[in-house]
């Protein structure tokens, strides 16, 4: 099916009616797009947070007639006066394919390799993860994802106990348990990200291996030698105590998910319970590592 898009300049505060303008005069969808290429960071519980420049889009069906959708626009009351908008056609494609051509397989380390489930592995005797993200975050695409990766591939990981907080796709836990690990408990907020670890689990046949909760349903007498966790810096933060409970003396520690500037802080936040390595950094992104003390 052919589609066609209004783009409309905006900013943090008129983005909304903007999009409350566009669901009134059709669009199929709405989304926002940062115009200045600037992060926007956590937003505190139940906020939404835009950027100072904003692109709002709206989606409608190609055969729209988008001359009388800006008419509806002008006259809305809460739009801008004079906005600057573009109307753009686009092609028709098969978008799950596009992606899924796009996806190939990636080298992390000497040893691992993360590969598409639709595509063949080239290394056969290499560490091979087989990764189709379903619903779930986490293809190793990501920086944040490649650094912990690495870091799982540096380990010596035979018959160690291994924690992934926030396990997402699955995709730091199975690489554990190729890379030797006796067992992984993976644990995550969204129940789609336990139904997504099962599935890759059962994919690389390592789901025996593989206990996954809800984070209230979690062993209270949960104990790692190897914890990674690459959910974002303001949950990390909070999570602190926590994390640190579930780390045994002199086991190892690795955060990520967090940008370079927040990176300095964490580490100090976390060395109340752990000896803190000097960051690691990729893009913009950083990890941090360290060992539980005594």
């Amino acid at each position: 099916m052919a589609w066609i898009q209004i783009r409309i300049d905006a900013t943090n505060e008129t983005a909304d009616a903007i999009s409350d303008a566009l669901t009134e005069t059709g669009a199929l969808s709405v989304t926002y797009m940062d115009a200045k290429d600037d992060p926007v960071f956590e937003p505190l519980p139940g906020e939404t947070r835009l950027w100072g420049e904003t692109i709002v889009i709206g989606l409608f069906d190609a055969l729209t007639d988008m001359d009388a959708v800006v008419e509806q626009l002008k006259l809305w009351p809460s739009m801008p006066a004079d906005f600057a908008y573009k109307v753009e056609a686009l092609e028709d494609k098969d978008w799950e394919r596009e992606w899924m051509d796009n996806f190939h397989p990636m080298q992390f380390g000497r040893r691992l390799w993360i590969c598409p489930s639709w595509r063949e592995a080239p290394e056969p005797d290499a560490v091979n993860v087989l990764l189709d993200p379903g619903l779930a975050f986490g293809t190793g695409t990501h920086p944040t994802t490649a650094l912990c990766l690495e870091w799982l591939d540096s380990l010596e990981l035979a018959n160690r106990q291994v924690v992934d907080f926030g396990c997402g796709s699955g995709i730091l836990a199975i690489a554990a348990l190729k890379l030797g690990a006796a067992h992984v408990t993976g644990i995550d907020i969204d129940p789609q990200a336990i139904e997504a670890s099962q599935e890759n689990a059962r994919r690389n046949g390592v789901e025996r291996k593989l206990s996954l909760y809800l984070p209230n349903d979690q062993p209270d007498e949960l104990k790692a030698e190897v914890l990674v966790a690459n959910i974002l810096a303001g949950p990390l933060k909070e999570l602190a105590p926590l994390i640190a409970e579930r780390v045994q003396s002199g086991g190892l520690l690795a955060l990520s998910g967090l940008l370079q500037e927040q990176a300095d802080e964490l580490r100090e936040h976390y060395s109340q319970w752990f000896e803190m390595d000097e960051p690691a950094h990729k893009e913009d992104w950083s990890r941090l590592t360290g060992v539980r003390k005594g």
